[in-house]
């Protein structure tokens, strides 16, 4: 089956209308007014434009900007946005090569040659070749989100609140009494953890090395 590549015949405008839209206010419908009047772009192959952003996620399929164009406009998070996506828009790309962004355009060429079956000097694959190494001046495949690093910090400060909660519980076990080996007296707790949402294995054990370090070591 034929694989079909998000492209803009004047590549060359692309980068320009990406320009053009971190500074432009975020409309609520981006169509071709938007783009012709508003971003000065009213010629009809700059038009390709708005169907190239909804296979990259910049847009809804109603036109509707989407997250990533809100991002795309911060220069704080431009970078992650634009490199989302083209890993969206390229996503075929991505499955033979996870770091397609890391080749050279004659690499990057062959590429997509072989995804699509068109020769190299084929019109089309030289359109789709520079749309995204054009789109590719925005994008940070190496930055960290500071959204991540928000969430990690919050994920860390859940696991001290948990783990702080069950040393709490733990005092009573530090009476003379349980200590005494004479009168020793046994008593089991069971303590309910409600541990923070999160998909990095790291988090939980973090959370159960503390608890073995303060409750299970004597």
């Amino acid at each position: 089956m034929a694989v079909n590549l998000p492209y803009m015949v004047s590549s060359g405008t692309l980068s320009k209308i990406l320009q053009k839209i971190c500074d432009a206010s975020i409309p609520e419908n981006f169509n071709g007014d938007f783009l012709g009047t508003k971003l000065g772009f009213p010629g009809g192959n700059q038009r390709a434009f708005i169907p190239w952003a909804k296979r990259c996620g910049l847009l809804a399929e109603d036109g509707t900007p989407t997250q990533l164009y809100k991002d795309f406009r911060n220069p704080q998070y431009r970078g992650i946005s634009m490199a989302n996506s083209l890993k969206k828009g390229y996503a075929e790309l991505y499955v033979r090569n996870e770091y397609a962004h890391l080749l050279t355009k004659p690499d990057f060429t062959k590429l997509v040659t072989d995804t699509t079956g068109l020769a190299h000097d084929n019109q089309t694959v030289k359109a789709i070749v520079n749309s995204y190494f054009n789109a590719k001046e925005f994008a940070d495949f190496e930055a960290k989100s500071v959204k991540s690093e928000v969430k990690e910090t919050k994920e860390k400060k859940e696991i001290k609140e948990v783990v702080n909660e069950v040393v709490s519980h733990e005092e009573p076990m530090h009476n003379p009494i349980h200590r005494n080996k004479k009168n020793s007296i046994g008593i089991n707790y069971t303590i309910n953890l409600v541990l923070p949402k999160t998909d990095d294995p790291a988090i939980y054990n973090a959370i159960f090395k503390s608890l073995k370090e303060n409750l299970l070591d004597d």
